[in-house]
């Protein structure tokens, strides 16, 4: 590969993440310690831009990681970033993390998904939760959280705000696929605003609410949650950085008194589901809730979606 295949190649790829975070080359050099100049000949090919220049210009645009690989590998560089799967030895510490949190959630629902809206880990009182209010067959592995909420046979049939969570779903949704630039977000978002739900009244903007409340009818009572999303930073694996896990919260002490009745009345309270993607789910008892060890250059922030 020649340094003018290499720069024609990163060019286009620069300017669509400049162009999809409304940067103007101006502002995106400012930022990156460059000249727009640069930037200009960066993109239309004249220039191939260094591997510590392309870092920062990537970091400046706020480009997943997985997607810098790809910056790099275009302007002719090895790619920086692993993606590393969670069953590896090295991951070790990242699973252990994942099943703590999970366990030490209950007895309210909390999960792990993936880029994809996949769920990989749940814990049991989710397991109760999605049982109780989604068809068995949305069920099967791959599970997909957008796919089991909005689906007609999903959660959706038992929601009572069903048209506010939906709105706010699609723009959590919207936003992961504008920030991602992921195809596959795209058409999962794609399919689930096709699907309507009863009584829903023609379209409506997209919400921006900050903490989304859902109230579901499960158990034999109507359950008032919001939840918070807990992602990995500071990584360098994409798989990680990928991995985010949703803790549901109960809005009221009467939602809080329920879970605490039915996990108790379920049992195993403290064990954790972890699904493939391609087999039937295996319950684990999870981490050893003394255990001490942490995940090396990994720090975790906390948002609410």
């Amino acid at each position: 590969m020649t340094v003018s295949d290499t720069s024609t190649r990163v060019g286009p790829l620069l300017r669509l993440w400049r162009n999809e975070r409304k940067v103007s080359q101006a502002d995106l050099a400012l930022c990156a310690d460059t000249s727009a100049r640069h930037i200009s000949f960066i993109e239309t090919g004249r220039s191939r831009p260094s591997r510590e220049l392309l870092e920062r210009l990537a970091d400046r645009l706020q480009v997943p990681i997985r997607q810098r690989n790809a910056l790099l590998v275009a302007a002719g560089y090895a790619p920086v970033y692993q993606e590393t799967s969670l069953e590896a030895p090295r991951m070790r510490a990242v699973k252990e993390a994942v099943d703590r949190i999970l366990g030490v959630h209950m007895p309210f629902p909390a999960l792990a998904v993936d880029a994809d809206e996949h769920i990989l880990a749940m814990n049991r009182s989710t397991e109760l939760l999605l049982r109780e209010t989604v068809q068995s067959d949305l069920l099967v592995p791959p599970v997909n959280v957008m796919r089991m909420a909005l689906h007609p046979a999903g959660m959706v049939r038992h929601v009572l705000n069903a048209e506010e969570w939906k709105a706010h779903l699609l723009s959590r949704l919207y936003r992961q696929a504008v920030y991602s630039n992921r195809e596959s977000l795209w058409a999962l978002y794609n399919e689930m605003a096709g699907y309507r739900i009863p009584d829903e009244s023609g379209n409506h903007e997209l919400s921006d609410s900050i903490v989304a409340l859902i109230e579901l009818r499960a158990f034999g009572t109507v359950l008032r949650l919001f939840s918070t999303i807990t992602t990995f930073g500071a990584t360098t694996d994409v798989t990680v950085a990928e991995l985010s896990l949703e803790t549901l919260h109960p809005a009221d002490d009467h939602t809080a008194s329920v879970f605490q009745q039915v996990v108790k009345a379920a049992g195993d309270s403290y064990g954790v589901s972890t699904i493939s993607t391609t087999a039937e789910a295996k319950v684990n008892p999870g981490p050893d809730p003394t255990s001490k060890t942490a995940s090396p250059g990994v720090t975790a922030s906390v948002r609410h979606r």
